[in-house]
Parts: structure tokens; C-alpha cells; sequence
């Protein structure tokens, strides 16, 4: 019901601004997922409300540059909380956590978008999978790097219907939680251990 990506996000480089161009040539540093944040935004006609979690694994695999990184990141569904036990419990319902237990993405590539200072707009494109259904994705994001360490965020729209999450309304309609909700991701990889 309320859905955050999993998604989740692997990436790239940076560091000062006058070393942005070499070190985008410069190779990519293999690593796993230090410390992130999945949350989301949800609307309700009982009013707003979100959702988070900082159980999140993953890993990257390094490359030449930056176009050659691919990695995966994934969330425990039943670790997503909104402070509200009773949509807790509606949420892992809605999302069938003991059917579908994970939320997924897979990264294929990243393209830069562009940079300034010390940081880097880029698209990850990968797949996306949530409640069983995946869905090849484009997302966008940043990447920022220091010394071997890579953080990655992003910011996007999810529609719940396009995962075949149902439940969004209670007490014949009166209640009802919209399908459009926002998600962000910031992830911090480091050298695996």
C-alpha cells in the first residue's frame, strides 16, 4: 500500500569540482550499502502521512567508470514503518509482505545528466520490483564520491497500481489512500569488507 522503492539506487563518483572530469574517468570502486534511508510520502483523505526504513542491503560492483557501475539494493517490507501500528499492519497487508517479503532494485546502468560543484545528476536505469512486479525503471538521482565511498540519492513518483497494490480505501471508500505517493532513497556504499 504505501511502497518505497526499494528500490533503491547504485552508483558513481565525485568529489571537487575541479577533479569532476578525472574522476568520472577514474575507475569505480566496488562496494556494499554502509548506511541508507528508504522513505515515502503517502496522501490520504485522512491527510498525510510517510514512511521509512534503514534496513537496506545492497552492493555495487565497481567498474571503469562510472557508465559501467550495475549493483542492486533491497528493503525488508515489514521493516517499513509510519509510526501508526494500525497502517503498519495495513501496509504489510496491502503489500502481501509474507508473499512478496522484499522490495528490489537492480541497477543496468547509469548515464550522467550533469554536474556541478560536488555533485552529479545521473539516471539509473534499471529494474524496479515491487509486490512481485517488476518494471524496468528510469530514475533520476545523484551521486556524490569521496575517496572509496559513494552516495547515491534519489527522488521520484511511484503509482501503487502500476505494482497491483490494492487496499488503498477503507469503510466503503470513506477512507482512502491515494496511488501516486513519493519516494526517496539516500545511500551511502563503502568498500565491501
Amino acid at each position: 500500500m504505501r511502497v518505497a522503492l526499494a528500490a533503491l539506487v547504485v552508483a558513481g563518483v565525485l568529489g571537487g569540482a575541479a577533479d569532476l572530469e578525472a574522476q568520472l574517468d577514474a575507475p569505480i570502486p566496488a562496494g556494499s550499502v554502509r548506511e541508507g534511508t528508504l522513505s515515502f510520502q503517502g496522501h490520504a483523505t485522512a491527510g498525510d502521512f510517510g514512511g521509512t526504513t534503514t534496513e537496506i542491503s545492497g552492493a555495487m560492483a565497481g567498474g571503469d567508470d562510472l557508465s559501467a557501475v550495475r549493483g542492486w539494493v533491497e528493503a525488508p517490507v515489514r521493516t517499513l514503518v509510519t509510526g501508526n501500528g494500525r497502517r503498519d499492519r495495513d501496509l504489510n497487508k496491502s503489500l502481501e509482505s509474507d508473499r512478496f517479503p522484499t522490495i528490489r532494485f537492480d541497477l543496468s546502468g547509469v548515464s550522467s545528466v550533469g554536474g556541478s560543484g560536488d555533485s552529479m545528476a545521473v539516471n539509473l536505469l534499471g529494474r524496479l520490483t515491487i509486490h512481485g512486479i517488476s518494471r524496468e525503471v528510469t530514475l533520476p538521482g545523484s551521486v556524490r564520491r569521496s575517496g572509496d565511498a559513494v552516495q547515491v540519492t534519489s527522488e521520484f513518483p511511484l503509482n501503487l497500481k502500476d505494482y497491483e497494490i490494492g487496499g488503498l480505501s477503507k469503510m466503503l471508500g470513506m477512507l482512502k489512500m491515494y496511488e501516486d505517493i513519493e519516494v526517496r532513497v539516500d545511500l551511502k556504499f563503502g568498500p565491501s569488507q
